[in-house]
């Protein structure tokens, strides 16, 4: 799909690859581009700000009732933490915001989606394919949320919305601040998403460190296996997701 005067809502789209994404797809030509964020974000004509914690009930249910049309839903809002697992706390705000946030946006905005036939676009990472275990809460909730990816993207596929997942590696934000490992930039991960996007690849591989996968993860077990699951998904079964 290229984005090309399109409607796309961003969450997370205050700092870091979330804002990235607002200004590529600014350049790329969307018609509005719905920025989530939790103080609000002003900075083109385009740009209408939504006052969204993806953890609120009641913001979504007024960001759903600001945006009239929908045609791409990049679920980027998420919280990594450094932990050890022994705070379940830790690992509760985790799944709340990068599993449980992300699929409450996905649901809240799918009746439009489905009538745009748009695509939905999960940020996640490459600690949800192999932990990482210095922020392991972080890596089971990208894991989680992948699965989720993957799930949405049999059940939606009969209703001509796709789903796609962003493959990160490390990229140069506040939550990777303390990480002193080579970094991509936030502006070429944002080219890289939407580069993915318009070429209709199930999981993007946007930066050099995630690259590196990509064709094996494309070729491999996983992949053929997901496929293999996604061809028991009746027709009708679509219709279970809200």
């Amino acid at each position: 799909m290229n984005i090309a005067n399109k409607t796309v809502l961003i969450t997370g789209a205050n700092r870091g690859i979330g804002r990235g994404l607002v200004d590529e797809a600014l350049r790329r030509g969307a018609k509005r581009v719905y920025a989530g964020t939790r103080s609000g974000l002003q900075i083109d004509k385009r740009v209408t700000p939504l006052i969204l914690d993806v953890t609120s009930a009641s913001q979504i249910q007024r960001a759903v009732e600001e945006v009239d049309n929908l045609d791409v839903l990049i679920n980027n809002a998420g919280v990594a933490i450094y932990d050890d697992l022994s705070n379940l706390d830790v690992i509760e705000q985790h799944l709340a915001v990068n599993f449980l946030g992300l699929l409450k946006v996905t649901n809240a905005f799918l009746p439009l989606l489905r009538r745009s036939k748009g695509a939905i676009i999960n940020n996640l990472s490459l600690a949800g394919l192999a932990a990482l275990p210095i922020i392991p809460a972080y890596s089971l909730s990208k894991a989680a949320a992948f699965n989720l990816t993957q799930s949405l993207r049999a059940l939606l596929a009969g209703q001509g919305v796709t789903v796609h997942a962003v493959v990160l590696g490390p990229i140069d934000t506040d939550m990777n601040r303390g990480f002193d490992v080579p970094k991509a930039t936030v502006e070429s991960a944002a080219v890289g998403i939407f580069d993915g996007l318009e070429k209709g690849e199930d999981e993007i591989f946007p930066d050099p460190a995630s690259q590196s996968l990509a064709e094996g993860w494309r070729n491999g077990a996983l992949k053929a296996l997901e496929r293999q699951f996604a061809a028991f998904v009746p027709n009708s079964a679509a219709n279970l997701v809200a």
